[in-house]
């Protein structure tokens, strides 16, 4: 790549793309800033208060306009979701204009969709980076540094906080209202079947399966399964011999009522935007029906709330080694649209230059990853010991 750069934000005015233009806004190696959105006005406010910044109009739905954007762009970043919807169409039209991309995509079947279009993308000249947000990215990132200190790898099991404490909470943050894309897309990863890895090949089992696991010096607890890219990706790129799955840090009490949600998605009482609504409304009598399923749940315990846990063995003898963020950008949106600009400036600079659609463990520099990632924290730190604090138990 050059050393000028022109960047398309699709969905930049939405809640996950406002970091990233924020952070992105005022870098010397981009001469032009594109915040493409359905919502102009939204992108015209945040425009005005940011240098080099301007508005395209967009519908990530139309691939004709998307190639129109994305043209003379040299990175495309993409926020807009849901992506089991919006994923595939706005890959294939970066791909086709030729230009970089990277994106937050958290729902696994369009990922599996994606990383099917590598023989593609590599074919275009396109360096394609999915699923760099918070869960999957730095997920994929704790994963590859608990996973390197092993010689073998069984398992690797990623983990995030639902309804308990966390460095990254942000009182602030609050409920957008209706069926927001965020919800949307939890829902569809918490009902039907999901991906993930189990005796050493892929496997597609119900959600809100409970994971009983043992995070070295802490001790154990009860997490739930959740549809996501990382045990899709993951067994590649850590050498999974046995099992992974994404799993959620939540209470016993929430799980319950989210397999509440679930049977009525699953038997077509619900969609998935009227179970999204569901969640920050419940009912009295889906609360009653969720008492059932929490007599036979247990919870968390003490086990760290964003994590990831591999085990395996190293020289010879068995061991875990977990890798647990400590400290973090404030806030679910910062938390995922800030490693999506951390991978852009990786893309940009020439540290990623391998061709393909990858995830971002495959290809990213990690000890710069969580080095950038202190900087951006809330407060910020000074480097990645201040962010990350690996452990490790036989």
């Amino acid at each position: 790549m050059g050393e000028k750069y022109r960047v398309v934000a699709l969905g930049g005015a939405g809640a996950m793309g406002r970091p990233v233009v924020e952070a992105l806004a005022g870098r010397a190696d981009i001469t032009e800033l594109v915040i493409a959105d359905r919502d102009t006005a939204a992108a015209e406010r945040l425009a005005a208060r940011l240098p080099g910044v301007s508005v395209a109009q967009a519908d990530a739905s139309d691939p004709v306009r998307l190639r129109e954007l994305f043209h003379d762009a040299d990175l495309v970043l993409n926020t807009t979701g849901p992506f089991f919807r919006l994923g595939v169409p706005i890959l294939r039209a970066a791909i086709e204009s030729r230009t970089h991309y990277a994106d937050i995509c958290d729902d696994w079947e369009p990922t599996l969709d994606m990383l099917a279009m590598d023989a593609e993308a590599r074919k275009a000249g396109v360096i394609a980076v999915i699923g760099a947000g918070a869960s999957p990215g730095t997920s994929n990132m704790l994963a590859a540094l608990a996973s390197r200190e092993l010689d073998t790898v069984e398992d690797v099991f990623t983990a995030w906080p639902v309804d308990v404490p966390f460095v990254g909470d942000d009182s602030a943050d609050s409920s957008t209202g209706g069926a927001s894309a965020a919800l949307v897309h939890w829902m569809q990863q918490l009902s039907g079947k999901i991906r993930i890895w189990a005796n050493g090949e892929p496997a597609e089992r119900p959600p809100l399966e409970p994971v009983r696991l043992d995070y070295p010096g802490l001790g154990t607890g009860t997490v739930y399964t959740v549809g996501h890219p990382e045990p899709l990706t993951l067994p590649a790129t850590c050498s999974i011999t046995r099992d992974s799955a994404c799993v959620m840090v939540v209470k016993p009490e929430t799980a319950a009522y989210l397999m509440v949600l679930r049977e009525e998605v699953d038997r077509g009482k619900l969609s998935l935007e009227e179970a999204a609504v569901a969640i920050e409304t419940p009912t009295a009598a889906r609360s009653v029906r969720s008492i059932m399923h929490r007599l036979s749940l247990r919870g968390p315990g003490s086990l760290p709330p964003f994590f990831a846990l591999a085990t395996g063995f190293r020289y010879g003898r068995p061991y875990r080694i977990g890798a647990r963020l400590i400290a973090s950008p404030r806030g679910m949106a910062r938390m995922t649209g800030i490693p999506l600009f951390l991978t852009a400036a990786q893309i940009l600079d020439g540290t990623v230059r391998a061709f393909g659609v990858h995830p971002p463990d495959a290809v990213l520099d990690p000890e710069r990853y969580f080095d950038e990632l202190a900087a951006c924290c809330d407060p910020p730190r000074t480097g990645r010991d201040e962010v990350v604090r690996v452990d490790r138990a036989p």
